[in-house]
């Protein structure tokens, strides 16, 4: 290997050497993991193993099959790792939903029984050409849903009246680095100049150490992504509308479905367990999409459950039906009431026999 290889190599296998270092401690040691960290962990390790495949087919030719194979598996699950990896960053879900887990690794067990069905050494036409192809298209399918995710931040870069937070910044940033490495392999395998094959190696080397704060633990970190004083004024951001929507349905569902508002000591740490959300993110929702503290919606549900006691159980007492409802007390259940209905329980209950 000449001098210039050797360079060439020597960067390329650096940060594929660094990928697995850091996937491995997201993975197994970090001591607070969440989802966001553990797909991210996952994505370096699943682009580290592909690139890895590829320093050593592009230096040696006569790599073993089985290490192409495994590349290539790896090079499934790229896509899906970044696919979750974004819509984690974005929502901050604080335990991984069930049906992502099954997707996911619904996803590794099909590559995993397609490799043992029809091994590279058995099969290697189906995966010199078929499946480079399918995997390719898988991962541009899966890039495309990405990307369509981070919209709102891509708007955000190009309007002048708003700024990217440094961890909007990071996401964007390994967004379009996987993109550039998928764009470097498709072309390498359209047959495009040798060249492109080794610059993915290349360019996950750049992006790895752009991003190395990322990576380094701090204090005030509460997911991969650091979250400092600098950041704190985007606490109190709205959440994206289309994120926003689908989390107001699932908290309705639940809420009614569960009657949980009849808890009097309901809080708001174990409505966002329901939900599988941090208390952060239920917390913005409430306040900075809905306009309503968690108190003030909670008592909405248990004043209209109230009122349509009142229709039905024309004989309960009206403190009994301010216990029943979720209030710990007489006095939290008229002031509740009246705010929102301004009058007392009793002027609504002699209205309805007035009406």
């Amino acid at each position: 290997m000449e001098l210039g290889q050797e360079i060439l190599f020597f960067f390329s296998a650096l940060g594929v050497f660094n990928g697995f270092i850091i996937s491995i401690y997201l993975l197994l040691f970090k001591k607070s993991k969440t989802p966001t960290s553990y797909f991210f962990g996952l994505l370096l390790l699943v682009l580290s193993i592909r690139i890895v495949k590829s320093i050593f087919l592009y230096f040696y030719l006569d790599l073993p099959l089985i290490y192409i194979q495994i590349g290539l598996s790896a090079c499934f699950m790229i896509g899906p790792s970044l696919y979750y990896f974004t819509k984690s960053a974005l929502i901050e879900p604080e335990k991984t939903p069930v049906v992502w887990k099954r997707t996911y690794w619904g996803w590794f067990l099909a590559i995993v029984l397609f490799g043992i069905t029809f091994p590279y050494q058995n099969n290697p036409h189906v995966w010199k050409y078929l499946c480079p192809q399918l995997i390719y298209v898988q991962w541009s399918v899966f890039v495309i849903l990405s990307g369509w995710q981070l919209r709102g931040l891509f708007a955000k870069l190009f309007n002048s009246t708003e700024k990217l937070s440094e961890t909007e910044k990071s996401l964007l940033s390994i967004f379009i680095g996987v993109l550039i490495i998928h764009i470097a392999f498709v072309l390498s395998i359209m047959g495009a100049f040798k060249g492109m094959y080794i610059s993915g190696a290349l360019f996950f080397s750049f992006i790895l150490y752009l991003n190395i704060p990322l990576f380094i633990n701090r204090k005030k970190s509460n997911t991969v992504f650091l979250v400092d004083q600098d950041e704190k004024r985007y606490v109190n951001k709205k959440i994206l509308d289309e994120y926003a929507l689908p989390l107001t349905e699932k908290l309705e569902r639940i809420i009614t479905e569960q009657e949980l508002y009849k808890n009097p000591d309901l809080k708001l740490g174990d409505l966002a367990k329901k939900m599988n959300i941090s208390t952060h993110q239920l917390s913005q929702l409430l306040n900075d999409n809905l306009g309503k503290s968690f108190t003030v919606y909670i008592n909405e549900y248990r004043i209209e459950e109230a009122c349509q006691l009142m229709v039905r159980e024309h004989a309960i007492k009206l403190e009994a039906i301010g216990y029943e409802v979720g209030f710990n007390s007489k006095s939290t259940f008229y002031a509740a009431f009246k705010k929102h209905k301004n009058t007392t329980p009793k002027g609504y209950k002699e209205q309805l026999s007035a009406s």
